[in-house]
């Protein structure tokens, strides 16, 4: 004990790895580090894994399938014990793909139909409802919706969710009504000025996610419109930000804690059997009720 003192020795974390075959790592491919929600479901994943004894090393893919499968093979070589991936592109074609012996995977907020591989989503589609039926309660008539890119799976399932409990209800939400954003501020912006200036009659606009809603709050703002009492603005993740915002923003929320809490669990369990059948879990949303929607003027 004395040497290891006086030569300030470090243990040689490859080596110890090498010998015992386990790390004591787990991967994280994000597409967007930038993205709150996507931090927040970062930071549930390592307080998960932390408390079981793992490090995680978080790789940010900027939502590009090579970039995925780089980090995924730079994952294995550096034998991490295994990785949760949270994919925003297209559908892979062949999920089957992803499968390797060696590197067990469970992926959030999409599942990976005909691969063996675990998933922990939620029911997007229940969230679009939810989000339809607050605005037609309240009485809006006038709607539109501000939708993510069209590859983009789990926002296609909210507008879907959406559109159904309008139809149900006996309104049609005719696709004029239905635009296209990145996921960013910006778009946001940049779809609701468009629809304002369109038609005056709107009344409530939802937005497939949070950041979204905040860009379109800050357009209202600029064409002298009042949110709600012009205009009822409903977002959807409810990351942190959004009890902050002003007006705090009414949003559909995710349980994130509880998303990256299970995805390292069933991660944990598939790296210690790597015979289980395939688990997908899906867990439900809930409706944060805000300031951002009010009544129709």
């Amino acid at each position: 004990m004395d040497a290891l003192e006086a030569l300030a020795y470090r243990r040689n974390a490859l080596a110890r790895s090498l010998r015992k075959k386990r790390s004591s790592t787990i991967g994280l491919i994000l597409p967007d580090v930038t993205n709150p929600f996507f931090a927040e479901i970062a930071r549930s994943i390592a307080d998960a894994a932390e408390s079981e004894g793992y490090s995680v090393i978080v790789c940010n893919s900027d939502g590009r399938r090579n970039s995925e499968d780089a980090f995924l093979g730079m994952l294995s070589e550096k034998r991490a014990d295994g990785v949760v991936l949270i994919e925003t592109g297209p559908p892979r074609g062949d999920a089957s793909a992803l499968e390797n012996g060696d590197l067990p995977l469970v992926t959030v907020d999409r599942s990976l139909p005909g691969a063996n591989v675990d998933s922990v989503r939620i029911d997007n589609a229940l969230g679009g409802r939810r989000a339809a039926r607050h605005l037609l309660d309240l009485g809006h008539r006038h709607l539109a919706c501000i939708a993510g890119p069209s590859h983009v799976t789990p926002s296609g399932e909210r507008v879907t969710g959406f559109r159904e409990e309008l139809r149900e209800q006996g309104f049609f939400l005719p696709e004029e009504r239905i635009r296209r954003g990145t996921f960013q501020p910006e778009s946001g912006y940049d779809i609701t000025r468009r629809f304002l200036e369109e038609d005056s009659r709107l009344t409530a606009i939802f937005a497939c996610n949070d950041l979204m809603a905040f860009g379109a709050v800050r357009a209202a703002a600029d064409l002298g419109k009042r949110v709600p009492d012009d205009l009822s603005v409903l977002g959807f993740d409810d990351i942190r930000l959004a009890s902050f915002f002003n007006p705090p923003l009414t949003t559909v929320a995710q349980p994130r804690q509880e998303m990256g809490a299970l995805a390292v669990r069933l991660l944990l369990e598939r790296m210690a059997d790597s015979t289980l059948s395939p688990r997908h879990l899906v867990l439900e949303t809930r409706l944060v009720l805000r300031s951002s929607t009010a009544p129709p003027p």
